[in-house]
């Protein structure tokens, strides 16, 4: 005779059971509404799926095609949160429609955007306050967490870019427009993997740590390289130059200003150090006032509601 207690244990989760169900319809959904010209594949002229292909997305995901018909196909099968977080970029999901992805997933998303940053009322406020001088909040992994108005504009244009995408070594490695801006590239870039290389022993496993190293790896030849080379180094101040695209060539001594007893969060400050740098930077700042008069935006920004 079967027991209450053996029913218990033998018994589907019908929870588990209807999310990945739910999460299944969320896919094709979001696959079939995404044409081949948006991701840069050719139509054909025998195509009759909606969207693309469960191949097609398998193949800009860099997962196995069976694997991802298994997911949609509502299939018991363990999901990583750096193949959830391919899956959000192939699919083009928005912030709302990542956070479902992962809730359907049964997954914490490990993205700067996804989870409150820390930073307080009081920070923003410094912030602020700081102005002109270009600042921003980073933690160990260079996710941007917070910034204020100068610094939006010292590399391009910050708040264009997706909060998850706010992280330093991914814009050193992949955005044109902090590319362009960094007078001495090679070498920062190569420092940049170098403290990374040493913040991240202390990290080892973590999800969010292992999908930046992942993405970089993929989306930067340049980033792999380097990496490849095991080069560690501590933290240090030093000169930046910068080469504004609104103001011209800037000359800033960068120093981090660590927040809290561990090496984790810190503030970062550019200050000029020459008349003709403090000049530019003052423009720079009378600049993005113009075009906040233009367009209202926040006064300091941050990746995450507080």
């Amino acid at each position: 005779m079967t027991t209450m207690a053996q029913e218990t244990t033998t018994r589907p989760d019908r929870g588990s059971d209807i999310r990945r169900h739910e999460l299944a319809v969320f896919l094709r959904s979001r696959r079939e509404r995404i044409t081949p010209e948006q991701v840069g594949l050719p139509r054909g002229v025998r195509r009759r799926t909606p969207g693309l292909r469960r191949e097609e997305v398998a193949q800009l995901s860099a997962v196995g095609v069976t694997w991802y018909t298994w997911l949609e196909q509502a299939r018991d099968i363990q999901v990583s949160v750096q193949v959830l977080d391919a899956l959000a970029r192939t699919l083009m999901l928005d912030a709302s429609e990542r956070a479902h992805l992962f809730q359907l997933a049964g997954s914490v998303d490990p993205t700067p955007a996804s989870s409150c940053s820390g930073v307080t009322p009081a920070q923003f406020e410094l912030l602020r306050r700081l102005e002109p001088v270009p600042a921003c909040i980073q933690n160990s992994r260079y996710d941007i967490l917070a910034y204020n108005r100068t610094y939006a504009r010292l590399m391009g244009d910050l708040d264009a870019v997706p909060p998850e995408d706010r992280n330093c070594m991914l814009l050193v490695y992949t955005n044109e427009d902090w590319r362009a801006a960094i007078v001495h590239l090679e070498e920062t870039r190569r420092l940049m993997a170098a403290k990374l290389r040493a913040s991240m022993a202390g990290h080892l496993g973590e999800p969010a740590w292992k999908m930046l190293l992942k993405r970089l790896e993929c989306a930067s030849p340049e980033f792999r390289e380097i990496w490849d080379r095991y080069e560690v180094v501590a933290t240090r101040s030093r000169i930046k130059q910068f080469l504004n695209p609104y103001v011209g060539l800037l000359t800033l001594d960068h120093t981090d200003l660590w927040l809290n007893p561990e090496a984790g969060a810190r503030m970062v400050t550019y200050v000029p150090t020459n008349e003709e740098s403090r000049e530019r930077v003052e423009k720079l700042y009378a600049f993005v006032l113009e075009q906040e008069t233009a367009q209202p935006t926040p006064a300091a920004s941050q990746t995450s509601p507080a």
